[in-house]
């Protein structure tokens, strides 16, 4: 697309890339950037809609598999969130998007050594994957391995220290950690990025102060 969708209106944007799919039926990416705009717009059934038509004309087409896993992730589908995933995975495997998506499923799912394993082959992949760094502390945690956490927090915030979920997860790292002025430090950032930081963190945090 010419222009950046976010600065024109969604309902212009879809008329034009409805059109171009008319025009051009087998494209895929006009049918891509379509489904793109439909999520965007809230209109989640027919992104769903337009990312099978893009494996309909390209069976191989990984970011669509990628995407619809996306969808059903957010609807709470996990299985199907899954599949699609892993779909991606015998095209791509070296996906470290598909890779990091698993491990968001499996620490949704409660095994956190699946989710370890996921993150840690997606950071394979991409080890400057922010989102990836933060999932894997979350997972570290949850199976107890602290020390691992920290420095997989660490490691995220490093390298993009104003992404939320990352401050987020630090702070809950070093308080895991028995670091409590730290744990304060970066949820009081994570708050101040726009995370939305549970206030029983806080008080937790201040009791140990």
């Amino acid at each position: 697309m010419s222009e950046n969708v976010q600065t024109k209106d969604l309902t212009k944007v879809i008329e034009e890339l409805e059109k171009k799919c008319e025009e051009l039926p087998d494209n895929v990416v006009a049918h891509h950037h379509l489904a793109v705009v439909y999520r965007m717009a809230g209109r989640t059934a027919d992104a769903l809609r337009m990312l099978e038509r893009c494996l309909e004309i390209d069976p191989q087409a990984v970011q669509a598999l990628v995407n619809i896993g996306s969808i059903h992730f957010e609807n709470g589908d996990f299985d199907k969130a899954m599949a699609a995933n892993e779909q991606a995975l015998k095209i791509m495997p070296n996906s470290a998007e598909a890779h990091a998506n698993l491990g968001m499923i499996w620490w949704q799912k409660g095994d956190g050594e699946r989710s370890t394993t996921s993150y840690k082959e997606a950071l394979r992949h991409d080890a400057k994957m922010v989102t990836a760094w933060a999932g894997l502390a979350s997972a570290h945690i949850m199976t107890g391995k602290l020390t691992e956490a920290l420095e997989a927090a660490q490691e995220g915030v490093k390298l993009e220290p104003d992404f939320p979920l990352g401050q987020n997860n630090l702070a809950v790292a070093l308080f895991y950690n028995n670091d409590f002025p730290g744990a304060k430090t970066a949820a009081e950032k994570a708050k101040k990025l726009g995370f939305p930081v549970d206030p029983r963190f806080f008080e937790a945090i201040n009791k140990e102060i």
